[in-house]
């Protein structure tokens, strides 16, 4: 899987990349990391990316020049397109089946907005994937990119140490709900015990309290992700049509 971001700040990326699962995926050639540094495609000597909106209102937003021309550029470079992601508070919210479907190209190039935001005419000519984190704002898209990036490494076959890890992670698992409580080492801290199911090496006992505390984590913490609940939450909205 190769990654190309396109940033105004790649030196954000130095520590992120140089640390932990992802370095050695990087090291281990599972996946590349290829920064891009859209000032390089300005078209004045000050290395001009942004100016003041149309129509007045704060802050400054990002011409379309120099971001269409550096994507346009990337996106030429072999062996072939990625998908293209821009990263923008507008986006369709990121959820473990966008990430499980981003994880099944071959290559993804993550755009990283900045102040007020990117001229629309970037949208409209190149028609990217808005994605959002989250319902709130950041200084800017480099750390929506290194959430992908985690996110999707993560089910590159090879990355993790133990490939079942991912399957169980919260919002992984068949059914979507939380992950059960972890426990190790040492049996007893602070008078608070270890649950003795998970010490009776009844393998299908333990699977079974797993999956009860699964369900009850999830009713009291995000009652939205039951079945039940996502199926009437889907009937309850409005058709919505792509404008």
């Amino acid at each position: 899987m190769r990654f190309d971001v396109l940033t105004l700040f790649p030196e954000i990326f130095s520590g992120y990349t140089g640390q932990s699962l992802l370095k050695r995926a990087i090291e281990n050639r599972l996946i590349d990391v290829q920064l891009h540094d859209i000032r390089a495609y300005s078209h004045d000597k000050h290395n001009t990316v942004d100016d003041r909106p149309y129509g007045g209102g704060p802050g400054m937003v990002l011409c379309p020049e120099p971001v269409v021309e550096s994507i346009e550029a990337v996106q030429a470079m072999p062996p072939r397109p990625g998908r293209l992601v821009l990263l923008t508070p507008g986006g369709r919210r990121l959820t473990q089946q966008v990430v499980e479907q981003l994880a099944e190209e071959e290559r993804l190039t993550l755009v990283c907005g900045r102040y007020e935001g990117f001229d629309q005419r970037i949208i409209d000519l190149l028609e990217p994937d808005e994605i959002s984190i989250g319902d709130y704002i950041l200084g800017g898209g480099e750390v929506a990119a290194m959430v992908i990036i985690d996110a999707v490494a993560r089910l590159i076959p090879g990355v993790l140490g133990d490939e079942q890890s991912n399957q169980t992670d919260s919002f992984s698992q068949p059914d979507g709900m939380l992950e059960y409580p972890q426990y190790t080492r040492p049996r007893v801290y602070r008078g608070l015990e270890v649950p003795e199911i998970l010490l009776s090496g009844n393998h299908p006992e333990i699977a079974r309290w797993r999956a009860e505390q699964s369900l009850l984590r999830t009713r009291q913490r995000r009652a939205d992700l039951l079945p039940d609940t996502r199926q009437t939450s889907t009937k309850n909205q409005p058709n919505q049509t792509k404008s």
